[in-house]
């Protein structure tokens, strides 16, 4: 069976946001707060105002004043289609006209489909993705390296899948993007990037992560299926999910969960034969025990024995228990000698967490200010850059499309006396926005890799319309980006008159 995802009616579908409603987000249930993760890198805040920085300035502080030196590689017809894009991206009532219209009788008739979707093709989806096709993104990829400079990280386009035929036909489209990956220079991409709810149904993901929550809950609770991992829980972590002792799997479930192991295992296998870095995408708190249970399970079978890690796994810093649940299981790495890797983000879920949450009569597991999430992520930030500094073999994915972040990190990487070229740290930002702080990282020293969707336009464009619906707080805040643009756009128009 083909993977349900082809289709743009998918939007109203179990588990997604509805777009049927284009004043916002709709009510989020239990049953139904799952959106994958994309578009977390950022912040939900305004940004500061451009920095300037003082010629005593010490010379690991990036600098994002010189528009000229930053766009350099940036022809002037791309800086154009960037600015609107941009522009329009960060204008609410443009996300909600076009979710509209996605969802409406105008794509049921060819002719208006066609337009609707050559439109966005050739704006929104040539800006944010990088293809239609692995081979497509691939040369993408190498395009972009080659101007600029920056790595590329493919990532299928594919949110989830409902059953095992749908799964495995979306494992294969995995397995050709290694392929895909594998066919570059090995400095041109960083990475792959998987979504277990790809590869496992999201209603086995979510029993699994009811049952692992009671087996926390519960030490005498024993699963019979479970796989050696790392720890999934903190003392602070959301359990409230799960309010009674769940049923066992049936015997269905528990072959649908060994097959969804082995999907995993095949995908990391590939990776590691390929040596391409397999980064694991994170969910909401409803189903991440189980995605982090199965990324370290795999980590523990293909990490062992490797200078540094394959697998990595995310860690959403806008979550209260974030460094917690990082602590414990660094510490249980070093104990088992796994290394590690680990992809650090904020997060891209905090309204839909708030909601279900409130519902439930709890307090939501996200952090209560941004300030705090800020503070979260670089103390997660500085931890994991001391692990790496010190010979071990962890790795560390800092996406972040926040410059102070990428201030601080420059700066701890320069007391640390860490190699910025020795692939055990990199930064990332989403294919497509921040591409300031990119080139800025990017100048400093530092490998920069940029989070690169693929998939058919029909795919593609409900699942960036459903990041924009997410984060349409970090578009709007891509206001330094778009300053920079301008200046630059005008700086050479007026050496073209001159």
């Amino acid at each position: 069976m083909a993977t349900r995802l082809l289709r743009t009616n998918f939007i109203r579908r179990p588990y997604r946001f509805s777009a049927l409603t284009p004043v916002g987000p709709p009510t989020v249930t239990a049953s139904t707060a799952v959106v994958p993760e994309i578009l977390s890198f950022g912040q939900q805040a305004p940004e500061p105002p451009l920095h300037h920085p003082k010629p005593n300035e010490a010379h690991h502080d990036i600098d994002l004043s010189d528009q000229a030196r930053l766009f350099a590689s940036v022809p002037t017809s791309d800086l154009l289609r960037s600015t609107a894009v941009l522009h329009a991206a960060a204008i609410g009532p443009m996300v909600d006209l076009g979710s509209w219209v996605m969802s409406s009788k105008l794509m049921d008739t060819a002719v208006t489909r066609g337009m609707v979707l050559g439109l966005v093709k050739g704006t929104f989806y040539d800006h944010f993705c990088a293809g239609e096709d692995a081979d497509a993104a691939a040369e993408r990829v190498r395009s972009v390296y080659e101007a600029t400079g920056l790595k590329g990280m493919l990532v299928y386009g594919v949110e989830h899948a409902d059953d095992a035929p749908s799964c495995d036909d979306n494992m294969q489209q995995f397995l050709r993007t290694i392929e895909a990956a594998k066919s570059l220079p090995t400095s041109h991409f960083s990475s792959v990037v998987v979504k277990i709810t790809a590869i496992c149904p999201i209603s086995l993901l979510k029993r699994v992560s009811d049952l692992l929550r009671w087996e926390y809950k519960s030490p005498n609770f024993k699963l019979s299926w479970k796989l050696k991992s790392f720890p999934v829980f903190s003392d602070s972590s959301p359990l409230y999910h799960t309010n009674a002792e769940p049923e066992p799997l049936t015997a269905e479930e528990e072959r649908e969960l060994e097959a969804a192991h082995g999907r995993i295992q095949e995908i990391c296998r590939k990776c590691q034969e390929s040596n391409v870095p397999l980064l694991i995408d994170a969910e909401d708190t409803i189903l991440q025990p189980a995605i982090d249970y199965m990324a370290y399970s795999s980590a523990i079978m293909f990490n062992a024995d490797k200078d540094r890690p394959i697998v990595y796994n995310t860690i959403q810093a806008y979550l209260r228990d974030a460094g917690e649940r990082l602590h414990l299981a660094v510490q249980e790495a070093e104990k088992e000698n796994v290394p590690m890797g680990f992809k650090l983000v904020r997060g891209a879920y905090m309204s839909s967490e708030a909601r279900l949450a409130d519902s439930l009569g709890f307090k939501s597991p996200v952090h209560d200010t941004i300030q705090d999430t800020h503070a979260c992520y670089n103390n997660c930030m500085t931890f994991l850059m001391e692990k790496a500094s010190n010979g071990s073999g962890f790795g560390v994915v800092l996406a972040t499309h926040n410059a102070d972040s990428g201030r601080l990190a420059s700066k701890k990487a320069s007391d640390l006396g860490i190699d910025k070229q020795n692939g055990k740290i990199e930064f990332a930002q989403l294919y497509g926005m921040s591409d300031a702080l990119s080139f800025g990282l990017k100048r400093a020293g530092f490998n920069v890799s940029k989070y690169m969707p693929f998939g058919p336009v029909e795919t593609a464009i409900p699942y960036l319309l459903r990041r924009a619906y997410e984060n349409r707080g970090m578009m709007a805040t891509g206001a330094n980006d778009r300053q920079l643009m301008r200046m630059e756009l005008k700086r050479r128009l007026i050496a073209g008159i001159a």
